[in-house]
C-alpha cells in the first residue's frame, strides 16, 4: 500500500474506454466519418530514435517513433495504435518504470511535450513550446512524479517538470554553458530522483536538484589527457545502485568511472574521473540498468550482462542483429511467475554454472532490424525489418492490395497492405539506390530505376531479374518511369533532363506464335529540356486510339515525342509547346474523361490549376489551386471502380501535405482538403488501383504512411462551403458585404456603360453582361494586371466554355462568371513587393552597379518577355507619372523627349518604388524588412542526434 501514494494521478480524470471489439470499431467507425484522410498503417521508424519495449506480462507490443506519429505496435496481432499529436517529428521518447506512461517530444516550431496514458492511448498532459526550439532529450523519475527534458536551442536549458499537476511551467531549470555541447543523453538517478546526469560527446554533467535552490551542476573535466588514453566520444551516462559513483560509456569502449569528491562538504554531483576502463574494442552504444545488473549493447551487435563491478555474467553475440541502437527490457508484475524452460536455456560455460536468466528484451539496430529476445536470450524473433535509408520510391500493383517501395540503400519491399505483411524483399547492391518503381498495367512486371542512371525490370512477384544485364542508357539519376496503357512502350525520365524510350520486344516462331526474349529493346533518347522534368505520362489520341508520350519540364516546355516514325536510336520530338511564361509547371496528369475532348492538368508555382486541350495545347481554363502553405508538388487521379466520368477526385501533394480535390475544378476552396502528412517533407505518394487508400513516403525520415480515404467527409464539406458563388465570396476582401466587391460591381457596370459610349445621348439597351473584349479593363481597374498572353487565356475560356456542348462560341460574360475569372486567375496572395525587389537584384547584378541605367531598365522591358512598342512604353510612363499626355499624337522624338524629361536617368529599387510606382521607400523596407523575419522563424536552428531514446 505504501507505493500506492507514489502512483502520480493524470492531471484531468478521463474515463476508461470499454474494452470490447465493438466499441473500438464502432469509434474507428465514428472518427472515418469526421475526416476525408485517416492513417491507418505506419511503415518503418526512426532508427536514431529507438524502441521502448511495452511488454508486460504476457504482453506482445513495443512503441517507436515514425515521423511525427507515435506507434504502439502488437507484434503478436499484427495491429498498431496511432499516437497523433505532434507537428514536429518526433525526437525523444521515455516510459515509465510500470510501462504506463509514456512521454513523447519534438524539436521544432511550435513543439509539444506529451504524456500518453498506455491504457486508453490518449493524452493527459501536453507542455506546449516547453522549450523555444523544442526538446532534445527526456527521462523520468522511477516513481513517475517527475519528468526532465533538455532543450534543443543553444544555450541548452535543463528542466524539471511535475506533470501530475495543472502547471505550465517547470518546477526549476538550469542554463548549460554552449561550450558543453548539445547534450543528447539524460537519466535519473534510480535511487535518488533528485540527481540527474546528461553527457554530450564531449562533456558529462552531473545535476542535484531541490524544489528551494533548483538546480546545482558540475562539468568534470575529461579529455585525452585526464588519464593519457584515448576516451572516445561519449554515448550514455546512468548512476550505478548502492553506490555514489557514475558511469560513462564511450565510442572507443572505454567506461569511465566518476565518482564523488567528497558528498559531505559539496554536493554529490560534484564528481571527477575516477578511472577510465578498457572494457572492450568495439563501441558502446547503450548503457543501462535492469534491476540489479548493467546492460551494454555494442556496435557489434553483441549484448553484455555485468554486474556493479563491472564484471561479465552473460555474453550474447548470436543475434546478428547489426550493431545495437536500443535496448528496452519486458516489465512482469508481482503476481505473475514466467514460464522459463531452462532446457531451451542455453549458457555457453566451460565449468558448470547456475542457469543465467533475464527479462525478455527487444533490441532495435542502426540497420533498422528489430529482435524480441526470449527465454533469456535462447530464442529470437525479427519482429521488423524495415528501412534504414531514405524511401523516395514506391508504386502500388494495379490489380492486387500490393505495395513495392524501396530505399536509397538498394533495399525493396513487396508488401500486402491489407494483411501489413510482407510478401518478400530483395537487397540490391548497397550502392545502387533506388530513385523510382513502376508496376506494367497487367501487374506481371517491374522496372526499378537507380540513381547511377541504370534500369532493371524484374518479376513482380519473386523480384527476380527479367534482364540478363540492367539498363545502362541513362547518365544520371532516374526520376521517372512510365508504361503506355498496353505496356508496348516504357519510358523514363533522368536527372539530365532526358527522355529514355524502350519498346516490348518480340520474337516469332514457326507457329507465329509470339514468344517474349528480354521484355524490352532500347529505341531511343532525346534531351528536349533545358530544365528538370518534372513530369512524363503516356496517353492515346482521341480520335484514334494511338499512344503517344508527353513530358513536361520546368523549362515551361511541353514535349510530345513521335513513338510511331521513332527508330532505333533515333527517338523523335512532334511538338514542343511553351505553356507558361513567368509561372514554372510542378506536375502534370490527364484530366478525367468527362467529355468528349481530351485534356491535360498542370499545376504551376502560382498556386494555380491549369487545363489544355491534349492536341491543340490551348490553354482552356485557369483555376485557384489549394493554398496549403506551399505549391502543389504532385498530382494524380484517384481510381475508382464506378463511372470514370462522374464523380471523380484527385490527390495531390504539398511540402509536407497530402490532400483531395473534388472533380470538376472551379476554384472552390471547399472542394478540396489537406492534412499534415509528413512533417519533414512528403518524398512521393500512391493510390491503391481501388482509390480506397493513399500511401506517402517520408524520404529522410525512412517511413511510409498508409492513408485511408473517406471521400463522403470531403463531400460533406464541400455542400456545407455552400452553393453557387457562396464559397467564392469569402476569397473576396470584405466578403459580400464588402467594399471591395460593391467597387467589383460599379466597374462591371461601369464597363457596360463603356461599351456602348459614355457620352452617348441615344437610348441605351442594358444587358447584364459585357462583351469579352471589356474583361481586361475591369481586371486593370481591380488592380489585376494580366499580360496579354493572360487576357488571351481569359477570353478564350469563356469563348469556348460552351463550344463542345453547342457547338457555339460566349461572346459575352456576366457579373457571377466575371467574378470566379477574376478570383481565379489574379495572383493567388496579391502583389508580391518582394518579386520587384529580386527582379531589380538580378538586373543589378548584371550591370555590377548598385543602381540601374534608365537606358538598360527600358531596353529589358522592350526586348524581353513581351513586345512593347515605343508608344505602348510611352504610354505607361505618362499615367505612372501622371503627365496627361496623350501618347498618340506624339512623334517618335516627341516620346524620346518625353522620356528623357521626366524619367530617371538611374533607378534603384527604393527610387522606383517611391518615384514611379508610388510607394514609400519606408513602406517598402518595412515590408521587406517583415518578410525576411517570417522567413527566419520559418526555419528554425535545430539541434542534431544520434539517440534520443531513454527507458
Amino acid at each position: 500500500m505504501e507505493n500506492d501514494s507514489n502512483i502520480p494521478r493524470a492531471p484531468t480524470p478521463i474515463p476508461m474506454m470499454p474494452n470490447t471489439e465493438t466499441s473500438k470499431k464502432d469509434e474507428n467507425e465514428t472518427i472515418n466519418n469526421l475526416t476525408a484522410l485517416n492513417l491507418s498503417w505506419c511503415f518503418g521508424y526512426n532508427k536514431h530514435i529507438g524502441i521502448i519495449n511495452l511488454c508486460v506480462n504476457e504482453t506482445k507490443k513495443m512503441f517507436f517513433a515514425s515521423s511525427h506519429i507515435g506507434v504502439v505496435h502488437d507484434f503478436s496481432s499484427n495491429e498498431q495504435k496511432l499516437l497523433q499529436g505532434h507537428r514536429n517529428s518526433i525526437n525523444c521518447c521515455t516510459v515509465s518504470e510500470d510501462k504506463r506512461w509514456l512521454v513523447t517530444a519534438d524539436a521544432g516550431h511550435d513543439s509539444t511535450i506529451i504524456v500518453w496514458d498506455l491504457n486508453t492511448y490518449v493524452p493527459v498532459q501536453t507542455y506546449f513550446n516547453s522549450h523555444l526550439e523544442g526538446t532534445l532529450s527526456v527521462a523520468m523519475t522511477p516513481d513517475s512524479k517527475y519528468l526532465a527534458s533538455i532543450s534543443a536551442q543553444y544555450p541548452q536549458v535543463l528542466a524539471v517538470w511535475e506533470w501530475t499537476t495543472d502547471s505550465e511551467s517547470p518546477m526549476c531549470t538550469a542554463e548549460l554553458d554552449p561550450e558543453y555541447g548539445p547534450q543528447t543523453n539524460i537519466r535519473f538517478n534510480l535511487e535518488n530522483t533528485f540527481q540527474i546526469v546528461t553527457n554530450s560527446y564531449t562533456q558529462a554533467i552531473f545535476y542535484e536538484w531541490n524544489f528551494d535552490q533548483g538546480f546545482v551542476y558540475y562539468a568534470p573535466i575529461l579529455n585525452d589527457e585526464t588519464f593519457n588514453k584515448p576516451v572516445g566520444r561519449l554515448t550514455q551516462s546512468i548512476f550505478q545502485l548502492n553506490s555514489s559513483r557514475a558511469l560513462t560509456a564511450t565510442s572507443l569502449g572505454n567506461i569511465v568511472v566518476w565518482e564523488t569528491m567528497n558528498s559531505k562538504i559539496t554536493s554529490k554531483a560534484n564528481k571527477k574521473a575516477f578511472k577510465l576502463f578498457k572494457f572492450q574494442e568495439k563501441s558502446i552504444n547503450v548503457l543501462k540498468q535492469m534491476n540489479e545488473l548493467i546492460v551494454i549493447g555494442d556496435s557489434e551487435g553483441h549484448v553484455k550482462f555485468i554486474d556493479q563491478q563491472l564484471h561479465i555474467l552473460m555474453w550474447f553475440k548470436h543475434f546478428d542483429l547489426g550493431p545495437i541502437a536500443s535496448l528496452s527490457f519486458s516489465q512482469t508484475t508481482k503476481d505473475y511467475k514466467p514460464t522459463i524452460d531452462y532446457e531451451v536455456v542455453d549458457n555457453d560455460a566451460t565449468i558448470e554454472y547456475e542457469k543465467f536468466v533475464c527479462k525478455d528484451f527487444i533490441i532495435g539496430s542502426t540497420s533498422a532490424v528489430v529482435g524480441h529476445i526470449s527465454q533469456s536470450g535462447s530464442k529470437i524473433d525479427i519482429v521488423s525489418k524495415a528501412s534504414d535509408n531514405s524511401v523516395m520510391a514506391l508504386d502500388t500493383h494495379p490489380l492486387l492490395p500490393r505495395i513495392c517501395f524501396g530505399n536509397s540503400a538498394g533495399y525493396l519491399q513487396l508488401w500486402d497492405y491489407e494483411t501489413k505483411t510482407m510478401v518478400c524483399s530483395r537487397n540490391f547492391n548497397r550502392h545502387m539506390q533506388i530513385s523510382c518503381i513502376k508496376f506494367n498495367h497487367k501487374g506481371d512486371l517491374m522496372a526499378i530505376g537507380f540513381q547511377n542512371g541504370q534500369m532493371q525490370i524484374i518479376d513482380s512477384i519473386s523480384l527476380d531479374d527479367c534482364l540478363k544485364s540492367p539498363f545502362i542508357y541513362s547518365k544520371d539519376s532516374i526520376t521517372h518511369i512510365e508504361f503506355s496503357e498496353d505496356s508496348s512502350f516504357l519510358a523514363t525520365a533522368e536527372a539530365d533532363f532526358t527522355v529514355s524510350v524502350y519498346k516490348y520486344n518480340f520474337i516469332t516462331d514457326r507457329d507465329n506464335m509470339k514468344i517474349a526474349s528480354e521484355p524490352y529493346t532500347f529505341l531511343g533518347r532525346y534531351r528536349a529540356h533545358y530544365k528538370e522534368i518534372v513530369s512524363l505520362t503516356f496517353g492515346t489520341y482521341p480520335d484514334n486510339g494511338e499512344t503517344r508520350l508527353l513530358s513536361l519540364g520546368k523549362d515551361r516546355v511541353l514535349v510530345e515525342y513521335d513513338l510511331i516514325n521513332s527508330n532505333y536510336d533515333d527517338l523523335l520530338i512532334k511538338e514542343k509547346t511553351r505553356i507558361e511564361q513567368y509561372a514554372v509547371p510542378l506536375a502534370m496528369t490527364w484530366h478525367p474523361p468527362t467529355s468528349s475532348e481530351s485534356f491535360i492538368l498542370t499545376v504551376n508555382s502560382e498556386w494555380k490549376y491549369k487545363i489544355y486541350n491534349s492536341v491543340t495545347k490551348m490553354c482552356r481554363k485557369t483555376l485557384l489551386g489549394p493554398t496549403f502553405g506551399s505549391c502543389l508538388k504532385n498530382i494524380s487521379i484517384l481510381p475508382t471502380e464506378g463511372s470514370i466520368t462522374e464523380n471523380r477526385y484527385m490527390v495531390y501533394i504539398t511540402e509536407d501535405k497530402l490532400g483531395i480535390q473534388k472533380f470538376p475544378l472551379t476554384g472552390n476552396p471547399f472542394d478540396s482538403i489537406a492534412i499534415y502528412s509528413h512533417p519533414d517533407g512528403v518524398a512521393n505518394f500512391k493510390s491503391s488501383f481501388d482509390g480506397k487508400y493513399l500511401f506517402t513516403a517520408g524520404g529522410d525520415n525512412n517511413n511510409l504512411f498508409m492513408w485511408k480515404i473517406n471521400l463522403k467527409a470531403l463531400e460533406a464539406q464541400s455542400v456545407l462551403g455552400g452553393a453557387d458563388l457562396k464559397p467564392f465570396y469569402g476569397l473576396i476582401e470584405g466578403g459580400r458585404e464588402g467594399e471591395f466587391f460593391k467597387e467589383m460591381r460599379e466597374l462591371f457596370y461601369y464597363s457596360q456603360l463603356r461599351h456602348h459610349g459614355l457620352n452617348e445621348n441615344t437610348e441605351r439597351i442594358i444587358k447584364l453582361t459585357i462583351p469579352l473584349s471589356e474583361i481586361s479593363y475591369v481586371m486593370r481597374g481591380l488592380g489585376f494586371y494580366p499580360t496579354e498572353q493572360e487576357i488571351e487565356d481569359m477570353i478564350n475560356e469563356v469563348k469556348f466554355s460552351e463550344y463542345v456542348d453547342t457547338n457555339k462560341l460566349v461572346e459575352e460574360i456576366n457579373l457571377d462568371d466575371f467574378i470566379r475569372l477574376y478570383i481565379n486567375h489574379r495572383p493567388a496572395f496579391g502583389l508580391d513587393p518582394y518579386q520587384i525587389y529580386d527582379s531589380f537584384r538580378v538586373l543589378n547584378k548584371q550591370t555590377n552597379r548598385d543602381f540601374l541605367p534608365r537606358h538598360v531598365f527600358l531596353d529589358e522591358l522592350q526586348t524581353h518577355g513581351e513586345h512593347m512598342t515605343d508608344y505602348e512604353l510611352a504610354d505607361c510612363i505618362s499615367n505612372l507619372l501622371h503627365l496627361n499626355s496623350d501618347v498618340e499624337d506624339l512623334t517618335k522624338e516627341e516620346i524620346s523627349s518625353l522620356i528623357d524629361r521626366n524619367f530617371p536617368q538611374e533607378l534603384s529599387v527604393d527610387k522606383f518604388m517611391s518615384d514611379i510606382l508610388g510607394v514609400p521607400a519606408n513602406d517598402f523596407d518595412q515590408i521587406l524588412n517583415t518578410w525576411e523575419r517570417i522567413k527566419q522563424a520559418n526555419t528554425p536552428r535545430v539541434l542534431k542526434k544520434t539517440n534520443s531514446f531513454i527507458e
